[in-house]
């Protein structure tokens, strides 16, 4: 056996047994480099935490919360990894809503606002929250507690604390949780969450758990993981802290008339109720706490075949938790079918479809080349190019929607290819 396997090597073609050689070689030149790299950004690392372990130690941590909680912490490819994630392609309204307010999410919303319906109620009275939108965040955040993270929260920031990109910001949210453990609220072996750092049944950052959170079954702790009063007793101090209007709702869904000014639809125009009633906008507001001199603004966050929404005040404390329209839009939309109010009128279209980062920026350019002008072509569809957008749709007898759709791109290329035929 021992000659059969020599003689099959020395039988092989010269070329292959140099080429296998070069590749070996390769192969290993690259582990070697790879374990360099990684030794040298380790070396980094130990001494930027040996510099960070004083700032703890001055802003009053103890040496043994400072030992065990950086315990074999290294730098996190996988966190570094999400944290610089752009997605190409991104969700359209009805994609993102038909995911965080599925089937299954409310009939679980349902289930779980009985089982906790008297926590719930509990909470609204002291803090003025309505318990359905309590319960709405709840489900947003972790899915009613089924999925609070499985990262350690140490490694997750220290990473993002050494990564000069955000380093103040996370080195703060650090020491944060830090305070946090040295304090005994919860043991380390517990404190897992999301990549960027986010705890417990309602996602906390480190520094809004110091600052909101309470103890609310009282036992001198505050454990946002496995306490659900203390959970929801923080949600309702955060969203009151926050300035939520007991006397108001987040907002409701409205019909619009046909040649409707989109442009009014930027959700910075603000009017009484009664004014928009004047300009054709019907709705009713499911909450019956809205009256014809409350202020709001309308909401377009689809194209005009989606639905319209006005919001009040209590959308912008949404989006102090979370500062994006579709997520405060969900968890008010949520918080409505919790209470059993009414479906949106409007359903997702056949060819829904958002541009990817790619499509976004030629569609920005084809703009700019055919005079309306949209600004850098960055991707990221803002005032400027809805604006210009607008007006290139009333040019084409469009519903001027603002809107960057792939029927509005295609149309810009056609215009392009015939102009330069």
């Amino acid at each position: 056996m021992f000659r059969a396997k020599k003689r099959f090597f020395f039988d092989l073609p010269l070329i292959t047994v140099f080429m296998a050689s070069v590749l070996t070689l390769a192969v290993q030149s690259s582990t070697v480099q790879a374990q360099s790299n990684s030794n040298v950004a380790q070396q980094g690392f130990e001494k930027w935490l040996s510099g960070f372990k004083q700032r703890a130690l001055q802003e009053g941590i103890s040496n043994r919360t400072l030992e065990q909680a950086f315990e074999d912490v290294y730098v996190s490819d996988k966190v570094l990894s999400s944290d610089r994630k752009q997605p190409e392609f991104r969700r359209t309204f009805f994609q993102y809503l038909n995911s965080a307010v599925s089937t299954t999410r409310v009939s679980q919303g349902l289930a779980q606002f009985r089982r906790y319906q008297r926590l719930l109620k509990s909470v609204e009275k002291k803090y003025g929250i309505p318990a359905e939108v309590l319960a709405a965040f709840w489900g947003m955040e972790t899915n009613y507690g089924g999925y609070t993270g499985n990262l350690p929260i140490i490694q997750s920031l220290a990473t993002l604390a050494y990564d000069p990109r955000r380093s103040v910001f996370f080195s703060k949210e650090l020491i944060a949780a830090l305070k946090i453990l040295d304090r005994g609220h919860v043991n380390l072996s517990d404190m897992k969450g999301s990549w960027a750092g986010a705890m417990g049944q309602v996602q906390f950052m480190p520094s809004n758990y110091l600052k909101y959170a309470i103890d609310g079954d009282g036992n001198g702790k505050i454990n946002l993981w496995k306490s659900l009063p203390d959970a929801f007793h923080s949600a309702g101090n955060f969203l009151q802290s926050l300035g939520w209007n007991p006397d108001e709702t987040w907002g409701y869904e409205v019909q619009l008339p046909k040649n409707f000014d989109y442009a009014l639809a930027d959700g910075k125009i603000e009017k009484s109720i009664s004014q928009w009633r004047a300009l054709g906008v019907k709705g009713k507001d499911p909450s019956g706490k809205t009256k014809p001199g409350h202020r709001a603004r309308l909401i377009l966050p689809s194209d005009y075949r989606g639905p319209a929404f006005l919001v009040f005040d209590n959308f912008k404390v949404i989006k102090r938790w979370n500062n994006s329209n579709n997520y405060a839009l969900a968890v008010g939309y949520l918080s409505q079918r919790i209470k059993q109010g009414p479906k949106l009128s409007k359903s997702q279209p056949a060819n829904d479809k958002n541009l990817s980062l790619t499509e976004l920026k030629e569609l920005q350019n084809s703009l700019n080349r055919l005079g309306y002008s949209a600004g850098t072509a960055d991707g990221i569809a803002g005032s400027k190019t809805r604006s210009a957008l607008r007006a290139f749709q009333k040019s084409q007898k469009l519903p001027a929607d603002g809107h960057p759709s792939v029927q509005v791109l295609e149309k810009l290329r056609q215009l392009l290819q015939s102009a330069e035929r």
